[in-house]
C-alpha cells in the first residue's frame, strides 16, 4: 500500500504542477462540460478549472486509504489487495488524464473531447472488471447488492460474471474511437446495461440458492 500511495501522490503532484504552471494562460471561465455533439455546454471559474481534478484525486486517494481501515471485512480486502492497489493508481492517472485534456482545450487546442476520453474510459472499465472479478466479500468494493452481501455463493457468482461484463464493456467503449460522433454513447450504454443485468442476475442467483436450500 505504501508504494501505491507514493505513486498516486506523484501523479497528483504532477496534476497540481500542470495547473499552477499553466494557470496564467487559462481563461477566467473554463469549459468544463461537453455534450454529445462535442459542444461546450458548461463552464466553471478559473481556479476550479485548474485544480478541481487534482483536489478530486486527493479525495479519492484518501477514501481508498480509509476503506481497508474501516471495513469490518478488511481481511478480505487484503486477499485482493494487489488488484485494489492497481485500481487506486489507475483512478488517479485517469483523473490526471481528464485534467490535462480539459486544460489543453481551454488553452485553445480544439479536438473531439468524447473521442479523446474513450481510451481512458475503456481502460478504466476494463480494469474495473479485473478488480470486480477478484474482489472478495466486503462492504465497500465490488457489486454490493442485498443478495451478494447475504450469500458468499451469490457474491462469487455475481462478481465472476460482473468482472467479465465490465471487461467486455471496456472493450466496446474503445469502438468510440472509430465513431467519434457517438463516442460518449459507446462509453455509457454498455456499462449501464452491464450494471442493470448484473443486479438482476444477483437477485436470480440468490432466489435459486434459497430454493435449493
Amino acid at each position: 500500500m505504501k508504494k501505491t500511495i507514493i505513486v498516486a501522490i506523484f501523479f497528483i503532484v504532477a496534476s497540481f504542477v500542470a495547473g499552477v504552471f499553466l494557470y496564467p494562460q487559462l481563461p477566467s471561465q473554463m469549459a468544463s462540460h461537453w455534450n454529445f455533439q462535442n459542444e461546450v455546454d458548461g463552464y466553471m471559474g478559473k481556479f476550479w478549472g485548474a485544480f478541481l481534478m487534482p483536489l478530486a484525486a486527493i479525495g479519492m486517494l484518501l477514501l481508498f486509504i480509509l476503506i481497508p481501515k474501516i471495513d469490518p471485512l478488511r481481511e478480505n480486502i487484503e486477499k485482493f489487495r494487489k488488484h485494489f492497489d492497481r485500481f487506486i493508481v489507475l483512478t488517479v492517472v485517469f483523473l490526471l488524464y481528464i485534467h490535462l485534456l480539459s486544460i489543453l482545450w481551454n488553452l485553445g487546442y480544439e479536438f473531439n473531447m468524447g473521442r479523446m476520453m474513450v481510451p481512458g474510459l475503456g481502460i478504466l472499465f476494463y480494469f474495473c472488471g479485473i478488480l470486480v472479478e477478484n474482489a472478495k466479500k466486503n462492504w465497500f468494493v465490488g457489486i454490493r447488492t442485498p443478495w451478494t452481501l447475504s450469500s458468499d455463493l451469490v457474491w462469487e457468482k455475481t462478481h465472476k460474471l460482473g468482472g467479465k461484463l465490465f471487461k467486455i464493456s471496456g472493450a466496446i467503449v474503445f469502438l468510440g474511437v472509430f465513431f467519434p460522433e457517438n463516442a460518449l454513447v459507446f462509453s455509457i450504454i454498455p456499462v449501464f446495461f452491464a450494471a442493470i443485468f448484473i443486479v438482476v442476475y444477483s437477485y436470480l442467483v440468490y432466489r435459486k440458492e434459497k430454493k435449493i436450500a
